[in-house]
């Protein structure tokens, strides 16, 4: 099968897959927004030099409309030899794009990719082992508690600790030894002060964070975290007793309930809406060279704002 539909709500974790996909070929990429025409020439054209083939298109809610009929004429009969995978980041509790799906369906997959919260220990694990890294269990819970839920995030902390502790088993008072700069300003910690709109407060735990060399990925991954925990519970009906809020918003406590209702009611659903796209475009800033000491005091400011009487 040489055509694949990725879908999913996290771009690092679908180029992951593509990656996985294609092999040892070296693929094009491209963003979907890019679309000039002709893109697929290359797929469909045996190489002269009998080199593999592929092409990796991001972002693929963004292709034009000529790009989709290209890919409807292409696929009426794609080569088996030369892997076109196509990206599509969607939002919480979306689905792949229809129209993409109708057209991949009937000659490739279509496949979801997803690491939920629970499963974020497993996957660590195991990317651990994919490495000959010795990762530890207690090692790959400290990392999630420590440094978010983001996967690019995590995976670059792995790197970091397989740097650092070349050949040791990577153990929970590892993990907290190379992040001890986080200490009691913990992205908890930044994360508590801005959605309680203590933005005094919030700017004070970024800078503490940002001056112990944390990596600005690893902090956002914190703060997308938290506002994923926020519209979750904000979604749930108050009348729900905290232990339930918790297993249908996949939180371990209780007290993690009470914490984030509080800190939910300071935002209406519509800004908490707003501040997720303001997280995503803070990811591609930096993740296009954006300077942390930048994008995140920019963020946090947006977040924490005027308070709010509760």
């Amino acid at each position: 099968m040489s055509v694949h539909l990725l879908w999913g709500e996290d771009d690092f974790l679908l180029r992951e897959a593509a990656l996985e996909i294609v092999g040892d070929v070296q693929p094009r990429e491209l963003d979907g927004s890019e679309w000039q025409g002709g893109e697929l020439s290359d797929l469909a054209t045996p190489s002269l030099f009998g080199e593999r083939r592929a092409l990796v298109v991001t972002d693929c809610k963004a292709l034009p409309a000529h790009a989709v009929a290209e890919l409807r004429a292409f696929l009426t009969d794609p080569p088996e030899d030369a892997p076109l995978v196509l990206c599509a980041t969607v939002g919480e509790r979306a689905k792949a794009p229809a129209a993409l799906s109708k057209l991949v369906a009937p000659v490739g997959e279509v496949r979801e990719i997803k690491v939920t919260r629970r499963d974020l220990t497993g996957w660590l694990l195991g990317r651990a082992r994919a490495n000959d890294v010795a990762l530890a269990q207690d090692g790959a819970a400290a990392l999630v508690e420590t440094i978010g839920e983001d996967p690019a995030a995590l995976a670059q902390a792995l790197e970091q600790l397989t740097s650092a502790f070349a050949g040791e088993r990577i153990t929970a008072d590892l993990v907290r030894r190379q992040f001890r700069g986080l200490g009691e300003q913990h992205t908890w910690d930044l994360c508590d002060r801005a959605f309680k709109k203590d933005v005094v407060g919030a700017m004070r735990s970024l800078q503490s964070l940002l001056e112990s060399r944390a990596d600005p990925l690893m902090i956002l991954g914190a703060i997308a975290a938290r506002l994923r925990d926020l519209l979750r519970v904000r979604s749930l009906p108050e009348r729900l007793p905290p232990k339930e809020v918790a297993q249908r918003a996949g939180l371990r406590f209780d007290w993690q309930v009470r914490a984030y209702r509080e800190q939910a009611r300071r935002f209406d659903v519509d800004e908490l809406v707003r501040l997720h796209l303001e997280v995503v475009e803070a990811d591609r800033a930096l993740k296009s060279g954006g300077s942390g000491d930048v994008v995140l005091p920019v963020l946090i400011a947006s977040i924490a704002g005027t308070p709010v009487p509760v």
